[in-house]
Order: structure tokens, then C-alpha cells, then sequence
């Protein structure tokens, strides 16, 4: 009898952040953003599985006592080598799925989550799977936070922090147009077999990846390929700074809800 690969959604949250420090525990709506994450997660009825990974114990114990699955790990450079221990101590297949979830991302559709999960599926050359959504302004286009991405045939080319891809015939005329072309932003949501997880660790850090400090950038220097497709839904805002959290405490809690 075959067995069918399972799919577990694991959601990495560090303690430290340069710009929000204690961040997964910064409290939205009177409840630790990480338990709103976990929450949203647990709507995917199409995963097998969902857990938080956390190397401080501050997280874990919140995550413990409000009956969240948590796991314990050491420290990583990256939210995909946590995941890589994640799929170790829980012994997962190498065909498995594991969809990284990130932890101050806390009102992400469900339905992108299985998006990634299909995608995956449905490329079996590919070693992981990710989305993306137009740039229709040049502000986000030229910001190093926005991370762009060049793909074709659903597989990413190039991932990168400055604009691209560049539009040469329109910076000669000078004729930009009202919104860059061909431009795409990539959202930080990923699907992996848990076979790439576990080499992931094993692979030293690119000269790409240094520069970029992008950690999917290691992946296509290893020649492995990354599937991606633009999002059946718009992503909504994660939170990064001080700025963002009080946007979200803002809002009435029904509207909260909604997303």
C-alpha cells in the first residue's frame, strides 16, 4: 500500500527582532500575536498537522498553555534551518510537506497556505514552492524591504532586493508608465519537502545569499528549482514594526475577524 505524503504546517518564531523586539508575544486584541498565527493555521483543514517552532521558552510556554502544538530548537540563521530540526525531531517522511507559516503573519488566508501545498504537488521537479503578487507601484518597487522576483513557466529565475526586472527601452525614452512592468513582490510563504529541508542545512551559505540576505537564494544556487505562482488572494500586511501592530489593534475586532 502507498502512502500518501502528509502535509504539516510549521510556523517558526524567534524571540529576538531587530525592529520588534519580543514580537510573536506582542499582544493583538488581548492575545499574543503567535497564538492569532497559530489559530489561522488550524483553519487549513487540509493539513495533516500544525505546530510552532521557538528556540525561547517564553514563546514556547505561552504556546503550551493555551494548547498550541510547540516545539523546541536550537538556534538557526534561518527560519528554514529551524525547520529543517522541526522535521528531524518529529521524524517526517522525506515526501512530506512542511508549509512555513510565518509567525507575524497572523492574518494569512488559509487558502494561500493550500495554494503553496498544490503547487508543490503539482511540480514534482521542484524542491519547494512559493507565491507572489504584482507591484503596481514604483514606490514598493524601489524599497530594499519589498522583495522582488523574476520567474517564467511558474519557476523563479531570481530573487532579489533591488528592482527588477529592468525596463531598458523605458528608461531610455524616459517613459516609465504609471506602474513597473513585469514587476512581482514575493511573499515570504513556502512550501518544502521535507527531503530539501533536511540538505538545506547541510549546504554553506552563497555568495548570492550573503549579498541578498535571502535565504531562498541558497536553494537555486544548490541548481535545485523553486516553484511560484502569483496569489489567488491578496496577502494582508504582516507585522514588522511598531507601526504595523498598532494598525492592527486599530481595527474593531469584527473587522479583525474577518481576515
Amino acid at each position: 500500500m502507498i502512502t500518501q505524503p502528509k502535509t504539516h504546517i510549521i510556523i517558526p518564531a524567534r524571540y529576538k527582532s531587530t525592529r520588534l523586539p519580543a514580537k510573536p508575544l506582542l499582544d493583538i486584541h488581548g492575545k499574543p500575536m503567535i497564538l492569532w498565527t497559530a489559530q489561522k493555521a488550524l483553519q487549513a483543514t487540509f493539513a495533516d498537522s500544525v505546530c510552532v517552532a521557538t528556540d525561547d521558552e517564553r514563546i514556547f510556554a505561552v504556546c503550551e498553555c493555551a494548547g498550541v502544538p510547540v516545539v523546541m530548537t536550537g538556534e538557526h540563521a534561518s527560519g528554514t534551518d529551524r525547520l529543517g530540526e522541526v522535521a528531524e525531531i518529529l521524524g517526517l517522511a522525506d515526501d512530506d510537506i512542511v508549509i512555513n507559516m510565518q509567525g507575524d503573519e497572523p492574518l494569512v488566508p488559509p487558502v494561500l497556505l493550500e495554494q503553496a501545498k498544490n503547487l508543490l504537488v503539482e511540480n514534482s521537479d521542484c524542491v519547494m514552492a512559493t507565491l507572489c503578487e504584482v507591484i503596481d507601484n514604483y514606490d514598493d518597487f524601489y524599497k530594499n524591504s519589498v522583495v522582488k522576483v523574476v520567474h517564467a513557466r511558474q519557476n523563479a529565475l531570481y530573487f532579489s532586493r533591488s528592482p527588477m526586472p529592468y525596463d531598458r527601452d523605458a528608461h531610455l525614452t524616459g517613459e516609465l508608465g504609471e506602474r513597473p512592468k513585469n514587476a512581482y513582490r514575493h511573499l515570504g510563504l513556502y512550501a518544502y519537502r521535507v527531503k530539501l529541508l533536511k540538505e538545506f542545512g547541510t549546504w554553506e551559505q552563497g555568495v548570492l545569499e550573503r549579498l541578498e540576505s535571502l535565504e531562498q537564494l541558497r536553494i537555486l544556487e544548490n541548481g535545485q528549482k523553486i516553484a511560484i505562482d502569483i496569489a489567488k488572494v491578496a496577502l494582508p500586511l504582516g507585522v514588522d514594526t511598531q507601526e504595523d501592530l498598532d494598525g492592527l489593534n486599530a481595527l474593531p475586532i469584527d473587522e479583525f475577524l474577518k481576515f
